[in-house]
C-alpha cells in the first residue's frame, strides 16, 4: 500500500469537531435537495444526468454505491472515486492508488473544487458522498441517508431493478427505528470511540457502541435480516459499519471490547449480505484500511497500515436457514 505524507497537526477537518469534554461530535451536511420523479423539484430523475463522487474507505459513501448495485443504477448514475489518503487539502483525486479514478467529469484535482463550484460561498467540510447534477452544475444532495432514499424510489423508471424496495411503506416505522439508534450508536458511534481526545468521552462511547452491538446480536439471532426475511435499508446502513470492523474500528479506533468474529450472528450476517450479488465489488479494503491508519496521524502517528487481519467474507454463512 503506498502512503503520502500526513496532514499537518491541526488541519485535519475531524480535528474541528471535538468538544471541550473530548467527545467527537459530527458537522451536519450542508447540501440537501430532493430528485423527484413527480415534478415537485427541479431535479427529475434522466439517465446519465447524476454523478456520485465517493470514497471507497467512506461508510456513508459505502452506503450509496450498495444502492447503486442492488437496484440496477450502473448505468443511469455515473461515479467517480476519490484517492483513499486525506490530507489537510481533503479529499484529492489523485490516482496513486488502484480504484481511485480521478474526476472524469471536471478534471478537478481535490474534490472541494467541486464544492465551490456549486457555491462559490462554501466555508463547511468536504465530504462524500456527492450528488452532482451534470445538466446544472450544482451539488443536488451531499447526505447519504436521504442520497439513498432517492436512489431506492425515485429512478424506479430507469433501473434494471425496479422490484428492490429497501424502504417498504409496510416497514418504515420499523426501519426508521432501527436507524434511530444504530446510526448514534454503531455507525457514528465507531467514530466517537476513535476520536475521543479524553478517557471519559472514550469510556462512555464504547460502553454505548457494544451495548448495541449486543442488541443487534439479539434481534439477527430471532431473523436473518434486521426486519426480518426482508433486506432494508437499516440492513446497509449497519453493513457498511460492520465489514470495516475488525479491519479497522477494533485496533485503529479502540474498539476491542469485542470483534465482529466474537458475534456468530453479526459475523454470519455480514457475511450474508456481503455475498449479495454486486456488494462484494463495493468493498475495497485496501482503500479502507490506507485511508484510517495512513490519514489519522493523531490517532496513528506513524501511519504504518497493518497487514491483517484474516477475514474471509466469503465463507458459508448459514443465514438462510
Amino acid at each position: 500500500m503506498s502512503k503520502r505524507a500526513s496532514s499537518s497537526p491541526g488541519e485535519n477537518t475531524w480535528d474541528t469537531q471535538i468538544a471541550d469534554s473530548g467527545e467527537f461530535i459530527r458537522k451536519p451536511t450542508s447540501f440537501r435537495d430532493q430528485i423527484k420523479r413527480d415534478g415537485t423539484t427541479g431535479f427529475q430523475p434522466e439517465t446519465g444526468r447524476y454523478h456520485l463522487y465517493v470514497s471507497l474507505a467512506c461508510p456513508w459513501a459505502h452506503r450509496t454505491l450498495i444502492l447503486r448495485k442492488l437496484k440496477g443504477l450502473d448505468a443511469v448514475i455515473g461515479v467517480d472515486v476519490v484517492d483513499p489518503f486525506l490530507d489537510s487539502r481533503g479529499w484529492s483525486f489523485e490516482r496513486s492508488v488502484p480504484g481511485a479514478t480521478g474526476d472524469s467529469l471536471g478534471g478537478h484535482a481535490l474534490l472541494r473544487e467541486i464544492y465551490l463550484a456549486s457555491d462559490p460561498d462554501f466555508e463547511g467540510a468536504v465530504t462524500v458522498p456527492v450528488l452532482w447534477d451534470r445538466k446544472r452544475e450544482v451539488i443536488v444532495n451531499n447526505e447519504s441517508s436521504e442520497i439513498i432514499r432517492m436512489q431506492n424510489r425515485e429512478f424506479d423508471d430507469l433501473v434494471k431493478h425496479p422490484e428492490v424496495d429497501l424502504y417498504p411503506e409496510s416497514l418504515r416505522d420499523q426501519i426508521d427505528a432501527l436507524n434511530d439508534w444504530i446510526y448514534p450508536e454503531i455507525n457514528n458511534g465507531v467514530y466517537r470511540c476513535g476520536f475521543a481526545q479524553k478517557q471519559e468521552a472514550y469510556s462512555q462511547a464504547v460502553q454505548i457502541l457494544f451495548a448495541a452491538l449486543d442488541r443487534a446480536e439479539a434481534i439477527l439471532e430471532r431473523s436473518r435480516y434486521l426486519c426480518g426475511d426482508q433486506l432494508t435499508e437499516a440492513d446497509v446502513r449497519l453493513f457498511t459499519t460492520l465489514v470495516r470492523f475488525d479491519c479497522v474500528y477494533v485496533s485503529h479506533f479502540k474498539c476491542n471490547i469485542r470483534r465482529l468474529v466474537d458475534y456468530p450472528n453479526l459475523w454470519g450476517y455480514t457475511r450474508d449480505i456481503f455475498q449479495l450479488p454486486g456488494v462484494a465489488e463495493t468493498v475495497n479494503l485496501e482503500h479502507i484500511k490506507l485511508h484510517y491508519f495512513a490519514s489519522h496521524r493523531q490517532i496513528n502517528p506513524l501511519g504504518i497500515v497493518p497487514d491483517g487481519p484474516e477475514l474471509d467474507f466469503t465463507a458459508p454463512h448459514g443465514r438462510g436457514s
